[in-house]
Formats: structure tokens, C-alpha cells, sequence
């Protein structure tokens, strides 16, 4: 899943029956041990969490962040990036925003697809400014306490559920749904054609085209339970039951047919 060109972590393993050196160098004294090692760094983190992949995810994703944060440790004022974006950090984040309105990005350099998680709507100028002019008013914020996560099913299309909203997403009608992380290759391939696909069905009733980001915390309880052992993982739902995980082409035409041909026996039903 992450040994591909496009990724910046490799995923190995030793033999210690046959190279004994190394696991001796390595201080390992019981089998299977997992360790992280960052790049020039010969001290391994050892992983010492359940051995399921939202976990060992998670994992690979807390010590990646850490790295990045370590980086910028030495800055102490904002950097100003082109077209004026400010680069904030630990140090200087409380005192940039203190004053003022400001409409951040929390991301990671890893993701390919990074989002601004609170956000729900398209990534255009024009619709990105209209949030900022809304947040501004005196009743424009949300509170945390205060987001919705009883969406009804027929505004989510391929909205990003979670696992506050994923019962409620797909408890009527087929519900075709990718399991993915932002790092996947393989994901950042299949992500234009799942929004293709979603917009091929967006005016079909029963039919919802939607997505879970398994490397969020709030979702990794949620991807445990579905099974979910790689990425991307398809799988489609009939009010609410899982019916099948799809293994075929993700092609957009062999995506399309088998969501039709669930439908066309969901109608005859």
C-alpha cells in the first residue's frame, strides 16, 4: 500500500533468522517488532499499539507530524509564502492570530490531498472568500459543540462521512463508499474518478457516493470495525448492511455498471 514511487515511507522487514546481526544491533528480543526509522536517524521508534491498520497508520502518521514539527522549531516569526500565505508555527501561531480575522490551513506535507477539515464546501476562490465574509459576521462561527452531524443522506453524495455521520449516510438506499488515506497512491489516482462517479449518480435517488478518511482519528474506530486491511477499500451498502466489497477495475465505466447493476436489482427488489 505505501511502497510506491509517489510516497515518502517504505515499509520493510528482517529476517532474523538469517541476518541475526542486525536484529542483535537492533536490540531485538522478541518477535514481531516493529520499529519507525526516520530519515538519517539509526534509532528506531518502536511501535508498541494493537496491530491493525488504522493503528500502525496512525502511528506512521504521529511520527511524521512530529518530524515536521521539529523541523520548524527554530523559527520564531511567521513565514511569508507567495501570494502573501503566512507559514505559522508553534511559536507564532497565537500571536498572528490574535488580532484580526484569519482563515487557516491545518495540513500535512505528506497528504496529497489535504483539506481544511472544519470546511465542507468546494475549494474555489469564489467559494472559499464567501466562507471567510460569512465567519466574519457576529453569527457566522461555529462552535465545535455546535456542528451537525445529522446530515440528512440526500446532501451528502460524496461528502466525506465520519463516524458521527456514517450510520445516518448509509442507512437507506446503496451506498457505494471508499475507505481511503490521503497518502495512498492509489487513492490520489481513483479520487478524480470517485468524484466523477459521484457526479454521474448525484441526481439518482438511492444511490449515495461517499467517502471515509481512515487516518482521522474520530474514524479509526469506524474503519476497525468495517474490516478495512487496505486502501482504497470499496465497499457497497443496502440500507444500512454491507453487501459487497468491489475488487474489480476502478475504471469509471466498471465502477458506473456495478453500481447500476445493484440498483437495477435493489429497484427489482
Amino acid at each position: 500500500m505505501l511502497n510506491e514511487d509517489d510516497s515518502d515511507i517504505k515499509i520493510a522487514k528482517v529476517d532474523c533468522s538469517t541476518d541475526s546481526k542486525v536484529c542483535l544491533k537492533e536490540d531485538i528480543t522478541g518477535y514481531p517488532t516493529l520499529k519507525f526509522y526516520k530519515l538519517g536517524d539509526s534509532n528506531g521508534i518502536k511501535f508498541r499499539g494493537t496491530r491493525d491498520l488504522p493503528s500502525l497508520t496512525n502511528f506512521i502518521n504521529e511520527q511524521l507530524r512530529e518530524g515536521d514539527e521539529k523541523d520548524q522549531e527554530s523559527e520564531e516569526v511567521p513565514q511569508v509564502m507567495k501570494h502573501g500565505l503566512v507559514e505559522l508555527t508553534e511559536k507564532t501561531f497565537e500571536s498572528h492570530v490574535a488580532t484580526g480575522n484569519h482563515f487557516v490551513k491545518f495540513y500535512a506535507p505528506w497528504c496529497g490531498y489535504c483539506q481544511i477539515e472544519k470546511y465542507k464546501g468546494e475549494r474555489q476562490h469564489d467559494n472559499l472568500k464567501a466562507f471567510v465574509e460569512q465567519m466574519k459576521q457576529p453569527d457566522g462561527v461555529t462552535r465545535e459543540s455546535e456542528e451537525v452531524t445529522d446530515v440528512p443522506p440526500e446532501t451528502i453524495s460524496v461528502g466525506e462521512l465520519t463516524a458521527n455521520t456514517f450510520k445516518l449516510g448509509i442507512e437507506s438506499g446503496l451506498s457505494f463508499v471508499k475507505f481511503f488515506a490521503p497518502w495512498c497512491g492509489h487513492c490520489k489516482r481513483l479520487s478524480p474518478i470517485w468524484d466523477s462517479l459521484a457526479e454521474k449518480f448525484g441526481k439518482t435517488d438511492g444511490v449515495h457516493i461517499s467517502k471515509v478518511d481512515c487516518t482521522l482519528n474520530v474514524n479509526k474506530q469506524l474503519c476497525n470495525d468495517e474490516g478495512i486491511e487496505g486502501f482504497p477499500t470499496l465497499i457497497l451498502y443496502k440500507d444500512g448492511a454491507k453487501l459487497w466489497e468491489y475488487t474489480g477495475s476502478r475504471s469509471l465505466d466498471e465502477l458506473s455498471d456495478f453500481v447500476k447493476h445493484h440498483l437495477e436489482r435493489h429497484d427489482e427488489l
